[in-house]
């Protein structure tokens, strides 16, 4: 919407349009031109009537009102409870865009997550203050892994609370009922705040959505010193608004269209998540981002990599085979995961056997793609224990099922049992007083 004749308003800022009946719709400014505004509507534009309709802007960006009851709510892309409860009574309400945090003021991640998924706990390591996307593809099942990590994470060993920040962007009305009656039949509703954006709603409040998120996150970690971990689904639809947007502003399109600044916009949303010096909360973050056809050099998943510390990749391949979660452990990364494990953190044992897990799989599937090309007569003895242990690898670690919770201890109990498949002489890359300690095997 156009509106001619404005003195002082700024871009981002928030306006108000007041109707004839005297309901009110909120809108943002996109662009300033002289004393000519153009902004953008939260809500829909029917029934508005341009003639006998009063606009008037804030002084303000969008903002959000916090406060310790905000757990076990949930709202929608613009902080408005949808649950039927009452509206909060804030203790403040800071901008969303929020404040950077001075780099000299971080402390270093280093304590270690449980979400009791084997793949993610064993061998890509989630550490509090960490971001550790999934990315994932259109039709497979991201949101029950988003909905399992929600339901079990905790931070072992420590004293603060622990609260989940769950933002749904763009997402069907079917999946917003998923994600909400699964959180509160599981109970998990009661440590968790919400926002829902769904499909229908206009393409600027789903550009809020992360942010309402993050600025109740990081007023739960910073303000209430709990220990936060944002999930944030899905970062392809925000960044398909955002190119919506910015195509309405006619700005200058990059990579597939999408805006030249695609990288400092996510950039200002990953970089919220950390903890810092003197300060017991933190936020970690696990955005989930929907690969186009696939493909990880899309300008999304391709930004994201550069910016967060790892990725959980998921396979249509082992989705196919019915393993769930379909987590492809060999592509996948976390490059802080040497940083929370160990003695005091998870076990002693953890770094050997991650890295020999990873390194029998890599093993065991190259003797099954030999044994595809070659037939199993072809193969050594050895290489078919490899390629055994590969399958068995598939069916007991990687498959879990999306409610079952298996804490660090039976994970690694378990990688050392899929071990003694193989010859004890093939550890190689365990110390050996840590194999005599745990060997499983004859």
């Amino acid at each position: 919407m156009l509106i001619r004749r404005v003195d002082g308003v700024k871009y981002d800022e928030l306006g108000e349009i007041e109707l004839p009946d005297g309901s009110i719709r909120r809108c943002r400014v996109l662009e300033v031109d002289g004393s000519n505004v153009l902004v953008q509507l939260f809500e829909s534009a029917q029934g508005l009537n341009l003639a006998e309709s009063k606009v008037r802007f804030t002084g303000h960006g969008v903002t959000l009102s916090v406060s310790p009851d905000m757990l076990g709510r949930v709202f929608n892309g613009m902080g408005e409870p949808t649950d039927g409860g009452a509206r909060l009574i804030p203790v403040a309400t800071p901008d969303i865009n929020g404040t950077p945090i001075n780099p000299a003021a971080r402390n270093y991640p280093d304590e270690f997550i449980e979400t009791g998924v084997s793949t993610i706990d064993g061998l890509n390591t989630l550490v509090r203050g960490q971001k550790l996307p999934i990315f994932s593809g259109s039709g497979l099942p991201h949101a029950n892994l988003a909905a399992q990590i929600a339901r079990q994470a905790r931070v072992r060993n420590t004293e603060g609370g622990f609260a989940v920040v769950f933002a749904a962007i763009g997402i069907t009305f079917e999946e917003a009922d998923f994600f909400i009656s699964d959180f509160k039949r599981t109970g998990a509703i009661d440590r968790t705040v919400m926002f829902i954006n769904l499909a229908s709603d206009p393409a600027i409040e789903r550009i809020s959505t992360p942010r309402m998120a993050l600025t109740a996150a990081e007023y739960l970690a910073f303000e209430c010193n709990m220990h936060v971990l944002v999930i944030l689904t899905d970062i392809t639809n925000y960044a398909e608004a955002l190119r919506e947007v910015s195509a309405a502003r006619k700005e200058v399109p990059g990579r597939r269209g999408y805006p030249g600044y695609l990288y400092t916009d996510l950039a200002t949303l990953y970089e919220r998540a950390g903890r810092k010096l003197n300060s017991e909360g933190s936020i970690t973050m696990i955005p989930i981002v929907s690969m186009p056809e696939d493909d990880k050099t899309h300008p999304i998943p391709d930004l994201t990599g550069y910016i967060t510390e790892g990725q959980i990749i998921l396979s249509r391949e082992l989705y196919r085979k019915g393993i769930q979660p379909p987590v492809d452990v060999l592509p996948s990364l976390s490059r802080l995961k040497d940083k929370g494990i160990g003695v005091g953190k998870t076990r002693e044992d953890h770094a050997g056997t991650m890295n020999q897990l990873f390194s029998s799989y890599a093993r065991g599937k190259e003797a099954k793609e030999l044994m595809v090309v070659l037939g199993e007569a072809a193969l050594t003895p050895m290489d078919r224990l490899y390629a055994k242990f590969a399958d068995a690898f598939e069916e007991k670690y990687i498959h879990q099922g999306f409610h079952e919770a298996r804490t660090i201890e039976e994970t690694l109990d378990l990688g050392w049992e899929l071990l003694a498949i193989l010859p004890r002489s093939e550890m190689k890359r365990i110390k050996p007083d840590i194999v005599a300690k745990y060997w499983k095997g004859n």
